[in-house]
């Protein structure tokens, strides 16, 4: 699971951006609860919105090891631009994977440049962990589907322009789900901004669509082949957000070992402390534990192994750590770690949410104990 040389080298590059420009302005974008655009104007530069766009239609295409290292580094910068990379590359992800011709040259190579930003559209309020219950509908009517329906907590949801929406095709049968693809200008209808416990600078809405009219060939899968299609790109995704809960640990390590070299009491730094140096050497064995999880899972996929559970078991460990390693970044801070001098109070809020986007850690668990005694 080394890294080859290219994958250090745009490591690399990407932790350098992170460090330089996105972590700057994390705390700033994190108060005012405002998406730094233009880091993610930087990013695009760095062609870091192509990530999983084909190279015909202007990507990178990685592997999902380069992806993963990608996910971590950005996340060493703030979670919140890591979260929306990582759902604009769910959004081209589907049109690469699913999209025909003419929707693949119509979308992707603006997508790839990072401008329309991407959204994906599955959770709606009475279907969390459980789409097939969901209630938006997409009806047939000749050449057009008229769509109609409430999705909730999508990430860009206020700054994408282009949706990957799943809906029935039949509001009555779980069979129909299909998915689609939808500009925002076609009247969909943004609504309010979640007000959130961590991942404050990324803007999360709901999407109402009232007779949201697309022409049929918007359509990217057949009807009914929808949320296959979902659970499909969606390992994928975990993935991601287990790299993600990787590079925020990474941060909160590195700044509690900072913290701990430099405070001092009883006349000594408190790193050199047991009980400290216990705390950090459990913060470290979970992060490289996460780390090696995470490049397990993605390598199983470059080698196209069945990798569903390998990606649970990463997302589930990796994020559930995140949460403990920010703890106790906190905890090492002191009462200083309560505050917003440091960054280690952002850190802690924002981790929570790794165990609960693309899968709860309950649903983790569901999918690697089924593949263990299915």
């Amino acid at each position: 699971m080394n890294l080859s040389a290219e994958q250090r080298a745009i490591r690399d590059v990407v932790r350098e951006f992170a460090v330089e420009e996105i972590r700057p302005v994390a705390a700033e974008c994190d108060e005012k609860q405002e998406f730094p655009e233009d880091v993610w104007d930087g990013l695009a530069e760095l062609d870091m919105m192509g990530l999983t766009v084909p190279e015909e239609y202007g990507g990178l295409d990685v592997d999902k090891l380069t992806y993963s290292v990608v996910n971590e580094e950005v996340a060493y910068g703030t979670l919140s631009v890591a979260t929306a990379l990582s759902v604009h590359c769910l959004a081209t992800s589907c049109l690469a994977e699913f999209g025909n011709e003419e929707q693949k040259e119509r979308w992707l190579p603006d997508m790839a440049k990072g401008r329309p930003v991407g959204a994906f559209a599955l959770s709606e309020p009475e279907a969390g962990s459980n789409p097939a219950e969901m209630s938006t509908e997409a009806r047939r009517e000749g050449d057009e589907y008229v769509i109609n329906g409430k999705k909730q907590w999508i990430t860009n949801g206020k700054r994408a322009d282009v949706i990957v929406l799943f809906a029935k095709t039949d509001r009555d049968d779980p069979r129909s789900v299909t998915q689609f693809v939808v500009p925002k200008d076609a009247g969909v209808e943004v609504g309010k901004k979640e007000e959130k416990l961590g991942l404050r600078a990324s803007d999360t809405t709901s999407l109402i669509f009232d007779d949201v009219r697309i022409p049929a060939e918007y359509r990217l899968t057949e009807e009914g082949k929808g949320l296959s299609a979902a659970f499909h790109i969606l390992t994928g995704g975990r993935i991601g957000i287990a790299s993600q809960a990787v590079g925020l640990s990474q941060a909160a390590l590195d700044q509690a070992v900072e913290y701990a070299q430099d405070r001092e009491q009883f006349d000594r730094p408190i790193a050199d402390i047991q009980t400290i140096r216990h705390k950090l050497a459990d913060m470290q064995t979970k992060l490289q534990a996460g780390r090696l999880l995470t490049r397990d899972a993605a390598r199983r996929a470059d080698n196209g192994e069945d990798h569903a559970a390998a990606a649970s078991m990463a997302k589930y460990f990796a994020s559930e750590s995140a949460v403990e390693i920010t703890n106790e970044a906190v905890q090492i801070h002191g009462g200083y770690g309560y505050t917003t001098d440091f960054d280690v109070e952002r850190f802690y809020r924002d981790s929570k949410i790794t165990t609960i986007y693309e899968g709860t850690s309950e649903i983790q668990k569901k999918v690697i104990a089924r593949d263990l005694l299915d």
